[in-house]
């Protein structure tokens, strides 16, 4: 489908099966004629209009001029993987050469799925600097190049994916990314024009020459598609996985005359007419048509073009709840399992809702088969205990309903199916409906983000998500502390993450970030906190202390994590806990320590204890610890 080299020329491919005529206009403007030498020929069968012409290379600019019954006019290809840079939505397609790039990454392979720890951000309000270092965001959306300043950033945070927004053409210059309307290009909006690329070259040579790769030319550099893919290379090479998200359920929120709606140009344009959208509406935008063929093979290989052409690690699948109840089930059962044989180890998330979660991530015939699914039972519970911590001292906290959230979702056949956040794109997002939940830092504090109780709570908020079974996925920001709503506006710099209080300016910010870093780096190193198995024996709402068990079955590698929201600590080791075995008990971390950081007054065990006690809490050993205020400390046995 669509444009594609061969031989000596290009060959087309598009369906409109309404249309009376099709043509290739090949740097259509405005005093463009139909002209018969570029007429497209039909099969009547499928409704497909293919041709050939000799001479066509790649760069090419095109569009198709569409007769129908209903009138006649140009329409951008739906499968073009790159549209011009300018006059958009009066703009040609291009023809493309997928196999320019000079990938690096032929050494690269993913993590494990159970080792994902996940970073999700919006590129266009993300980050952008100049040369001399200041912030240029605000009025400008931000670039696919200017991500690269952070990789280095977030490969020592610790992260090991990255989950950008919706990256595919959206109508205007700036969205959240989930009104979708050339979804085979990337934004244009996105991408660095040629005169801009000098200086971000630079930098991309600079990251692949510490890699000891080939550096790009200038030329390998121009065009959205080869800037998002030099992204995708780049993190490759640092160790991040890419794992972008893709909206299969619903396309535009008001289309141009030249899109994908209403594309054979049909006598009456209603909702039944549109050859890839059904009858039904959803998120301002139209829900595709799942019982058609040629519209689940569009999508299908849309899917397909990120695995192979842009050598993504797996797709994050937008509302698979509504692709479900609006006729997807199908749809998704062979979306998966053609994503799984081309690629099988590229993670395919759902955000599934469905009132059974489960069937999101099992098999046919009883599950569409992805591979992880969203929970909110962390998110909820976690949000929950802190909303009443910030009650102070006196308030009552009950934590008992983190321990079904710390539990395999019923009926997930394995723990790290579980997708868990406590901030995303929805929630903290500054827009009417269901958003506007404040950011982890503001609940814990109780609108106070800086207070002591604020940080510490936040941290035992991160400690939780962290070693808890499960994927992790942390909102851009939250690593340091950022207490803001955000908007995808690049206008309001007022909702920007804010770089600069991590880099030096706040000095909470920077503890926070340096906390999360070593804990995703704990996480990383203790086997236990990526295994399946987690014993919640601990729960005792009266000093707001839970504590839990994690091991690998048959192996051991015990670690036990204690959570704090007490406003006091317990000194001198005189808080008893069980233990799962007698004996020597390493401090692998402990929270506090990263209060103004490195905190000299830390409360602590003096790196270990000795669980030389008889049986408590349903354990066979015990041990008197101290458990700093408001916080994390993990044991791990010796």
């Amino acid at each position: 489908m669509g444009a594609n080299l061969i031989a000596d020329g290009a060959s087309f491919r598009v369906w409109a099966p309404g249309a009376d005529r099709v043509y290739v206009a090949f740097n259509a403007d405005a005093n463009y004629q139909p002209d018969l030498s570029t007429e497209l020929v039909k099969d009547p069968a499928t409704g497909h209009w293919t041709g050939f012409f000799a001479g066509v290379g790649e760069g090419a600019l095109y569009r198709y001029y569409i007769s129908g019954p209903g009138g006649a006019g140009f329409k951008r290809d739906p499968w073009a993987r790159e549209i011009e840079l300018y006059g958009y939505p009066n703009c040609n397609c291009i023809v493309p050469y997928p196999g320019r790039y000079p990938w690096h990454d032929q050494n690269w392979r993913p993590p494990a799925f159970n080792d994902l720890v996940v970073y999700q951000f919006h590129i266009g309000v993300f980050y952008a600097r100049d040369e001399q270092g200041h912030d240029i965001r605000s009025g400008r959306p931000s670039k696919f190049l200017d991500v690269v300043d952070r990789i280095e950033y977030l490969a020592t945070l610790n992260v090991n994916a990255i989950q950008p927004l919706p990256v595919v053409e959206f109508q205007g210059e700036w969205s959240l990314g989930y009104n979708g309307s050339d979804l085979f290009s990337p934004e244009m909006d996105y991408s660095v024009s040629p005169g801009e690329l000098p200086r971000y070259l630079a930098k991309v040579n600079a990251l692949l020459a510490k890699k000891g790769c080939t550096p790009l030319t200038g030329e390998q550099l121009i065009g959205q598609m080869n800037q998002l893919k030099a992204l995708i290379d780049l993190c490759h090479l640092y160790g991040i996985a890419v794992i972008p998200d893709v909206v299969y359920n619903h396309a535009g929120g008001g289309f141009d005359n030249q899109g994908i709606d209403y594309f054979d140009y049909p006598a009456v344009r209603d909702k039944t007419t549109s050859i890839y959208f059904s009858g039904n509406d959803w998120a301002g935008g139209r829900v595709f048509d799942f019982g058609r063929p040629q519209v689940r093979d569009f999508l299908i290989h849309n899917a397909l073009m990120f695995l192979q052409e842009y050598h993504v690690d797996g797709l994050r699948f937008d509302e698979v709840s509504v692709i479900d109840s609006m006729g997807g089930w199908f749809f998704a059962q062979d979306l998966t399992a053609t994503l799984r044989a081309s690629k099988p180890e590229a993670a395919l998330i759902a955000e599934y809702w469905g009132s059974d979660r489960w069937r999101g991530i099992v098999g046919p015939p009883a599950g569409m088969g992805f591979d992880i699914g969203y929970t909110d039972g962390i998110r909820d519970s976690v949000r929950s205990v802190l909303s009443q911590a910030a009650g102070g001292a006196s308030a009552d906290v009950n934590l008992d309903v983190l321990k079904p959230a710390l539990e395999r979702p019923w009926g997930f056949p394995q723990a790290w199916k579980a997708y868990n956040c406590l901030e995303n794109h929805d929630f903290c997002l500054d827009a009417d409906g269901d958003h506007r939940k404040p950011r982890i830092a503001r609940l814990a504090g109780g609108n106070d983000s800086r207070s002591i109780y604020a940080r510490g709570r936040s941290r035992a908020a991160m400690g939780i998500l962290l070693t808890s079974p499960g994927i992790p996925m942390l909102f851009m920001g939250q690593e340091f502390l950022e207490d803001k709503l955000w908007a995808d506006n690049p206008n309001r710099s007022d909702l920007f993450i804010w770089w600069d209080g991590v880099d030096g300016q706040d000095r909470a910010m920077s503890d926070f970030h340096r906390f999360t870093s070593d804990l995703i780096r704990l996480r990383a190193a203790l086997p236990a906190l990526r295994s399946e198995p987690v014993n919640v024996f601990h729960v005792d709402n009266f000093n707001r202390i839970l504590a839990f068990h994690r091991w690998v079955p048959g192996e051991g590698y015990d670690v036990v994590v204690v959570i704090s929201l007490r406003e006091e600590p317990f000194t001198f080791s005189s808080y008893w806990l069980g233990f799962p075995a007698g004996g020597h008990w390493t401090e692998v971390f402990n929270s506090d320590y990263y209060d103004n950081w490195p905190n000299p007054q830390t409360q602590g065990n003096a790196g270990f204890v000795w669980a030389g006690g008889g049986p408590m809490h349903g354990l066979p050993a015990s041990a008197g610890i101290t458990v700093p205020a408001n916080g994390i400390i993990v044991f791990r046995r010796d």
